[in-house]
Order: C-alpha cells, then structure tokens, then sequence
C-alpha cells in the first residue's frame, strides 16, 4: 500500500479472467487475518481518469473470503476515499512485491460483473477511446437489495420455432426466420414496409425474429428508441410469447424495477429483454439475436463518455458472441447501406410492388398541378392542398400533422431586416411561449419586454420557426368543432382512436392511430432540410418516414402531404418511397468527399491550449488528418481528426494514449473525444 493509500495495480490488465489463478510462482502463506485461498482481488475501481484505467491488487480479509468473489460489487480505499469498485479475479499471490491494502468491504455477494460481460466492456471503452469505468457504469445498473432478494425462478423451456409471419412479406424473411430458429447468425439490414397491417406491424416481426432466438436455445436484445417503441414491442412479444417470457429494461424505470428485471437476465431467468439505449448491454447468455429499430435516431446515442452508438455496440458485440444482427427500420442510414455494400451485411427488403401496396400517397403542395390551383402553394405554410387533405380526411378517420419544433414561435427575428431576436443578457435565442407572452430567452429565461434589434433599431418581431402550440391554435381556428390533441415535449400521446381529429405532433412524438391515419400533414420540411448537419437529409427523411408510416395505403384513401421543396432528394425518396436509393446516393456523396462512414473521424472539443496539447501528446496513424481547431459555443474549439476507415483502431488507440498522458501530467483543461460522432457539421 503506497503513502496514498491507494492499491497496488495489477500488470495483467490485458488478460483478465473471473477465474482465480494458482498458477503462479510459490510465496509465503498469507498473513493471520486473511483468506487462507486466494488472498488476493484485482478489482476494478469507479474511478475514471485514464492512466488510472487498469485493475489493481487488494488484501482479502478472512471475513469476506466467501463473498468478495468474482464479479461482486465492493468498496476498497483509493488515493484517501473509499469508492466502489468490481472484483475481476482472486489469485492466491500478488504481482506486487510489498503490502496490498485491504478491501473495506463487500457491498453484495450477487455476482453482477461476467466474463462476457466484461470483455464486452473493455472492448466498447478501447473502441471509443474511453475507459473501463465509464462503460460499466453504463453496462451494469445500480444495486437495489430488493432485487437481490428474490430468488431465482429458472428459465422457461425454448418455445416452439414461430412462423414467418410479418416476414413473409420479404423474400428472404423465411429464411432469415429459419436461420434464427437453427442457432445462426445472420447479419442483416431490414427495411420494413410502411403501414400498420393487423399482425404485419414492425413490432410484430421483431416479436418473431425474438421467438425464433429463443426457439434455438438462446437469448434475444431488442433496443428501440424511446419509451411508446418499448411499449409497442412489449406488446408483441407479450402476444406471441405470452407473460414472463422477457422483460423491459430502460433507465426511466426506477432503481428496483431497472435492477430486477437486469439481475432476472443476469441469473438466466428470463432470456429475452425489449428496451432503450439501457439494453444494449443487456446480460443475456448465450444471446442469439441483438437487434435494433430506427438506428438513425439520435437518442440511440448514449451522451455520456465514452458516447457509444447502439448500432454499433451490438455489431461488436454480435462479433465477439456469435449472434445474429437486425438492423432495422422504415429507411437506411449511410451506415448500414455502408455495410450492405461491402457484403459485411445483408439486405432484407420487400419488392416494389409490396412497397406501393403498404405505402400511402405522397404528394407535394408545388407540384406543377397544384401550384396553378394554389399560386401561394410553395410559400405558404399551410397550403390550400393541405387543408383540402386534412377536411376530406377528417371524415374518414384522424389526421396527423408533424411540426419540426414543440413550443408556440421557438425562434423570432426583427420584423424590419430578419436578423435573429437574441438575448441581451446571455445572447440565447428569444421565442414566444403564447400569443399574448413577451418575448423570452430560451436558455436563460429571462423575459425582454424592451427588446430592441442590434442591427436596425426595430421593436417589431416575426416568427422564423412556428412551434407546435401555434400550428394547434391556427388548425382549431381553421377546423372549427374538430378536436384537435397535441403530443411533444413532456405530454406524449401514445394512441389515438379512429375518432375525426387533428393530432400535431413533433418528431418521434406522433402517436399510433388504431387503423392508422387517414392522412398526414408534414409541415416545415425546409426547418429539418436546412440543418447545418451532415446527416439533415437522412434525418429528415427518417422522421417524414416514420411518420408517413403511420398513414393508411394509398388504396384506402392514405394520403401524405408534404410541405418541402420538390427536387431534393429526400423529398424524391419519400415521394417514391425508396429509402435505398438515398442511401445509396448518400453513401456515394460522402465517399466521394470523404465524410463518414467513408472515413473514420474523431472531434477534439474543448480549452484551444487543452486540444492542442492533447493533439500534441497523440502518435496519430499514417494518413490521419488534423483539421481546425475551429471556435464553438462556450469559448471553446473543435479540432476534428479524420483517417481512412482502416486506420480507426490506430486512431481510437491513440487518443485513448494521448488522452491518459495529459491525466498522468494533470496538464490543466478538459477535452472531449467522441469517436463516430453524429453531429460532425
């Protein structure tokens, strides 16, 4: 034990296992007080600076011989504080020659922290270039001792292998079904038909894909975006499974409810598991299926260090167990058309005539036909198609409106020469939250109802962006005696009956109709096509889909109506619903240009001197390129370091090095490294 009272580490980091290991050269017996067999822990400590990223050797007092086994939680002493930490190992002699602290104590016995599970997590933090602590701060959920009190129930027995089902309608679904059922490991990018066909819905062919993982003798991990996806999916495999055959893991839960259902997968009570971003690191046994829905959607994007993506955590993770992938949703990313074209993945895909089938009708308010009806039909926010839509609409069933912001008027501008409304106290954006508030800061709060333009003096204020509180107000005055529901923000509608009504909702919001939408309105296309993002066409295209998937066929009446500029290429993908094409043509633009996933890219965000200096201590890979520092928000600076996709290993090991050099130097400023990022522009 040094004078900091911090253990000694271990120099087998690299080759950990949670067997103990007697193998070692003979030593004196340990001291009274001890554990007669294997009196030594390597335990893994909740502290996470990166040259501090590796295991170290603790005593194991006689007390907590039977409990301080591998994968237990325990409290050891580091540098003067007691932290928690997870036993890795127990040997019976040390690497280190001198006195090893003790272990202060054994928090529970419950052996949360496996083989694959550590193995897992050490190669997400090597991946990411992040370290072993963080991840399992992500992986393995806080304690609840209710949980561990219960005991365990035992697995049912596999079910029968299902029936294609919803599969059917894709010509290699069958076979994809029949290869989960016989324990392989397909890999395979889905695009999944719009509309919400009784037992054809894309929970219900999740809900098989499942089954048949089980039906093999093994587990399934399904991650969707967000809490209604959940629900839907639970749904589904309640239906085909029946009660007690998985569980919901997502981080909203409650400690308990989280850590019972995470421990009834740990003891291999239950084999299947449906969540969010919580679940990818599911502890399933032997999983044969790790499957994710809508992998464009940002909240898949796990914001805390080392911000793994979900995708992309269980294509590695179905690497390292030999599982099968399902990647899957209503259009594709750059990324999995990446992987389709290199072979890495297949694609399953329904033929055209099943897409126009499923689909419903999309048309644009500048269309040739329109615009000499309606002279005002491209500026005009609503249309005189989109009323005429929504009122012949309305009397078949409810209609969906999506507006890209919640709020009334999010963003306001000068009347007199359109400069941007900002705050003159932090220099925030200034919006209206009624018709009758004053103009307020949306970061600070603070209220302005003096405001002034910097530039030309005017006091007058127009909308840039009209939020979803507005766009329901102009809609009641438009459809008099028409309900009209909201869903965004903190209220959430997760179904609507059949019933005539307007529901205006923001992205990711839109509620399920029983028999689906009899239209749709798609608003301010031009808020999500003009983004400075790399990905806003994919993005805006994902959120039209997801939403136009919630219209009936074109053949029942289904209609869409979307309000953006005719000629783009998203806007030609949702008008032909050919999600593929785009991808393709995505990919194409970003290869060319050398973009992701074309190239591997990492941000440097932070103090100019901290990026530097982490740039400076960095052995970057042949081929790497520096690019910026360049000024962000805040007073910081982004440098962005680009390589050929080959060299991204290279790269993340580099920054991981460098990273951990400056925290061994205690060099002053933090700098965040995001490997992958999506909001790169």
């Amino acid at each position: 034990m040094d004078a900091d009272g911090v253990g000694q580490p271990s120099g087998d980091a690299e080759q950990l296992t949670l067997a103990a290991d007697a193998s070692r050269s003979r030593r004196p017996p340990p001291p009274e007080g001890l554990a007669a067999v294997d009196p030594v822990a390597r335990v893994v400590v909740d502290v996470p600076l990166p040259h501090l990223d590796r295991p170290f050797e603790y005593a194991v007092p006689e007390s907590m011989a039977a409990t301080a086994v591998p994968g237990a939680r325990v409290r050891v002493r580091f540098a003067g504080q007691d932290v928690e930490g997870f036993v890795l190992a127990r040997t019976q002699v040390a690497e280190h020659e001198g006195r090893l602290a003790p272990l202060r104590r054994v928090v529970s016995d419950e052996q949360v922290l496996g083989p694959g599970e550590l193995d897992l997590a050490r190669a997400v933090a090597d991946h990411w270039a992040g370290v072993l602590p963080d991840v399992l701060r992500l992986a393995v959920p806080p304690r609840s001792a209710a949980g561990e009190r219960r005991p365990p129930a035992g697995a049912a027995p596999p079910p029968d292998p299902p029936a294609p089902g919803p599969w059917q309608d894709y010509p290699a679904g069958p076979a994809f079904v029949a290869r989960l059922s016989a324990g392989g490991d397909p890999r395979a990018v889905w695009t999944a038909l719009p509309g919400r066909a009784a037992g054809r819905d894309w929970p219900d062919a999740l809900a098989v894909a499942a089954a048949a993982a089980l039906a093999s003798g093994r587990g399934a991990v399904v991650v969707v975006p967000d809490h209604g996806d959940v629900v839907r999916v639970d749904a589904a495999l309640t239906a085909l499974l029946g009660r007690g055959r998985h569980v919901r893991l997502t981080a909203d839960q409650g400690t308990a409810a989280r850590y019972t259902a995470w421990l009834a997968l740990r003891r291999g009570d239950v084999r299947a598991v449906v969540g969010t971003r919580a679940a990818m690191f599911a502890p399933v046994a032997d999983v044969g299926l790790l499957a994710v829905w809508d992998d464009g959607d940002d909240s898949l994007v796990e914001p805390h260090a080392p911000y793994p993506h979900v995708r992309d955590v269980l294509a590695l993770r179905a690497g390292r167990e030999r599982a099968a992938l399902l990647v899957g949703g209503h259009v594709r990313t750059a990324q999995t058309q990446a992987w389709l074209t290199s072979g890495w993945a297949r694609a399953l895909e329904a033929p055209r005539d099943a897409v126009r089938r499923s689909a419903p009708r999309v048309v644009l308010p500048g269309e040739d036909t329109e615009a000499a009806r309606d002279a005002g039909a491209r500026s005009a926010r609503l249309p005189s198609l989109a009323f005429r839509a929504a009122r012949e609409a309305l009397g078949r069933g409810p209609v969906l409106v999506q507006v890209p912001r919640r709020g009334y008027v999010p963003t306001v501008a000068c009347q007199r020469c359109r400069a941007h409304a900002r705050c003159r106290t932090c220099h925030g954006p200034l919006g209206l939250s009624s018709g009758h508030a004053v103009p307020a800061c949306r970061w600070c709060g603070r209220p302005d109802g003096a405001w002034a333009c910097d530039r030309c003096g005017g006091r007058s204020l127009r909308s840039l962006v009209v939020g979803q509180g507005r766009t329901a107000e102009e809609l009641g005055r438009a459809f008099p005696g028409v309900l009209v529901r909201r869903s965004g923000g903190d209220e959430v509608l997760a179904a609507v009956d059949d019933a005539p009504a307007l529901v205006v909702a923001t992205p990711g919001a839109e509620p399920v109709a029983a028999g689906g939408y009899a239209a749709a309105l798609l608003l301010d296309g031009w808020a999500l096509l003009d983004r400075a993002d790399l990905r806003a066409g994919e993005e805006a295209l994902r959120r039209w889909a997801a939403a136009a998937a919630l219209v009936r066929p074109a053949a029942d009446g289904g209609t869409v109506v979307l309000h953006a500029p005719a000629g783009l290429p998203p806007v030609e993908a949702l008008v032909r619903w050919d999600p593929a094409w785009h991808a393709a043509r995505e990919l194409a633009e970003r290869t060319e240009l050398g973009f992701p996933p074309a190239a591997a890219v990492a941000t440097l965000t932070g103090d100019r001197d901290a990026v530097a200096a982490l740039l400076g201590h960095a052995r970057l890979p042949p081929g790497a390129e520096v690019l910026g520092p360049v000024p962000v928000a805040d007073g910081a600076v982004r440098a962005v370091v680009r390589t050929p996709v080959s060299g991204r290993d290279a790269l993340a090991a580099a920054l991981k090095a460098a990273t951990a050099a400056r925290s061994a130097r205690k060099e002053p400023g933090a700098v965040r490294v995001a490997l992958d990022p999506v909001d790169l522009v």
